[in-house]
């Protein structure tokens, strides 16, 4: 069997009905060379590797052997296809160990490079341990509306997008970047100590001395503070704040160590951004159904219960919000969506 790059080519010595020797080869393929050629190359090899004087060769196909007196085989049924299907049971097996070690190489390699990373961050930072996982929040308020939050995990220093998390501000009225902070601190540090899930060993805030100190409180309300470390980015210079610590640091533009706190940072704020987008977009659609004249409360959730959005509903045909608010609400809600054009 082959691939792209490499063919594989299993050899069964049988005598008397028993396997004598059995070896897999693997072969680098050439440009433009056929599986032809290559088993019969592999059989010349493996011949000569074995001292192998067979008359017979089971084969999965014909091929132009040079020795004539050789004679080959393609079996269909019988002991010599049951020969043939074992040898083509090995080869497959020994491709995927030959895969799976490559993957293993590869994984190993990644984990090492990583290890590296982490390395240099734990002694750039100054760190106890080493930071093999690191959340980072962010919040997103624009204009003081639809305030959220987002957390963004890292784990040997890639993306864990499976652990990402956004927050819808609940407990703050109004723009307060500092009780937001709070809220969502709180929140994600309380659920690990109650699921008992592991903590990270970094956390970074996206904001200046403010923001820090928000979290810091939180993190002594829950009695983790010492347990974490913790920084705090401001923007505009990249400046890292430390707890108790008035002079930010200041890391080289180019080292590894900003770079994975700024991919962070971005990552958060990217997050953030995209589920305050969504919210927007849904408030301003149930707005936008709260405005038309004539359509209370009880209709709207109604149909909110039926048609799960308010774009749904939007897109609903006549006979659809009949059957939901009756005829005389349908028409006023159908009529206001076909003069209002669909973007």
């Amino acid at each position: 069997i082959d691939d792209e790059q490499t063919a594989f080519v299993n050899y069964l010595y049988v005598n008397n009905g028993s396997v004598i020797h059995t070896k897999t080869i693997s072969i680098d393929k050439k440009l433009d060379e056929t599986m032809d050629e290559i088993l019969i190359f592999s059989i010349s090899r493996l011949r000569q590797l074995f001292n192998s004087e067979a008359k017979e060769v089971v084969v999965p196909f014909f091929i132009q052997y040079p020795q004539k007196e050789i004679k080959f085989t393609v079996p269909k049924l019988g002991d010599k296809k049951k020969i043939l299907e074992l040898s083509l049971k090995n080869v497959r097996y020994f491709k995927e160990m030959t895969e799976a070690k490559k993957r293993l190489q590869i994984h190993k390699e990644t984990e090492k490079e990583a290890a590296a990373v982490l390395k240099i961050i734990q002694q750039d930072l100054k760190l106890s341990d080493l930071p093999v996982h690191i959340e980072c929040f962010d919040n997103s308020n624009l204009h003081g509306t639809n305030a959220v939050a987002a957390m963004v995990c890292f784990k040997n220093g890639i993306p864990s997008k499976k652990d990402y998390r956004h927050y819808n501000i609940k407990t703050v009225e109004g723009p307060n970047d500092f009780a937001s902070m709070e809220e969502v601190v709180y929140r994600r540090y309380k659920r690990l100590l109650d699921e008992s899930q592991p903590l990270p060993q970094l956390i970074i805030i996206d904001g200046g001395k403010g923001q820090l100190s928000s979290a810091l409180k939180i993190l002594d309300t829950l009695q983790i503070r010492g347990k974490i470390a913790i920084i705090g980015i401001a923007k505009r210079l990249e400046e890292l704040f430390y707890p108790n610590d008035p002079i930010p640091l200041y890391l080289d533009k180019k080292s590894e160590t900003l770079k994975i706190i700024q991919q962070l940072r971005n990552e958060a704020h990217r997050f953030g951004i995209e589920h305050h987008r969504n919210k927007r977009s849904k408030t301003a659609l149930n707005s936008e159904l709260e405005s038309i004249v004539g359509i209370g409360d009880k209709t709207i959730l109604e149909l909110l219960k039926k048609f799960k959005s308010a774009q749904r509903v939007s897109f609903a045909t006549l006979d659809e919000l009949e059957q939901v608010i009756g005829v005389s609400k349908a028409h006023i809600i159908y009529n206001y969506y076909q003069k209002k054009p669909h973007a």
